[in-house]
């Protein structure tokens, strides 16, 4: 009887077809007062000059999993890791890549836009566009259903998390809180609810300092170190003005 040693030694992976497998990620941020994500030019074909999410092919000399994929191709594109990083689904089918049957691991992530544009301007692929503006762009392959998940992901934690705050700087008041997650959800939501989210979640903490908003000051917060997300049992929406 052949051993699991002799059987692996002789194995011949190129009896079996092998499928285009590629890593991409939809990177959220908030610039302007509109959600904005990362979309990458394309240089080469198929669908050159078409935009497509920051990812590509997994290197199996660096990476050990698809999330170092992720964060290995951001990091390129970005120069900082994105301080939320989560995996979204996988995509696949015969028809999604003209090159052939293809899948794709879809992560999201979310960073601060002042965080990572002095590298993104120097990138000339890359750039931040907002949502509300991608019926402008031609959108490669099936990014544009990738990126449509990755929204309703996003909105859907935002209604019961403060995931939100991963697109803000290190240290922000409740108010620019308040607007991320308002341009997330596309609707207001009461501050004294959201007052409440915010200490019951005990993630954040006083940075001690303040900054000017017009007459008055505001009071500057931070995550607190090594922190975990908090999930609500409540969504959001259900403290809606």
């Amino acid at each position: 009887m052949q051993s699991e040693a002799d059987y692996l030694a002789h194995y011949d992976p190129s009896r079996f077809p092998t499928p285009i497998v590629t890593v991409d990620s939809v990177l959220f941020t908030l610039y302007q007062q509109q959600l904005s994500l990362l979309l990458v030019k394309r240089a080469n074909h198929p669908q050159q000059g078409y935009w497509g999410l920051p990812g590509g092919f997994i290197d199996l000399e660096q990476d050990d999993s698809t999330r170092a994929t992720a964060l290995r191709k951001l990091t390129e594109k970005t120069g900082v890791t994105p301080p939320w990083l989560e995996q979204l689904e996988t995509f696949s089918g015969p028809h999604r890549d003209p090159r052939g049957w293809s899948l794709t691991t879809a992560w999201f992530a979310l960073i601060a836009w002042a965080d990572c544009q002095p590298h993104i301007s120097t990138v000339t692929d890359a750039q931040w566009l907002p949502l509300s503006q991608l019926a402008h762009y031609d959108i490669a392959f099936d990014h544009r259903a990738i990126i449509d998940a990755a929204l309703l992901r996003l909105r859907q934690k935002t209604m019961y998390s403060m995931l939100p705050v991963y697109c803000l700087p290190a240290e922000f008041t409740l108010s620019q809180l308040q607007d991320v997650i308002e341009t997330i959800l596309g609707h207001p939501v009461q501050r004294k609810s959201l007052i409440r989210r915010f200490d019951a979640s005990e993630m954040f903490e006083e940075t001690g300092e303040f900054i000017a908003t017009g007459a008055r000051k505001a009071r500057l917060y931070r995550r607190k170190a090594g922190v975990d997300i908090h999930l609500f049992s409540r969504n959001l929406t259900g403290e809606m003005t």
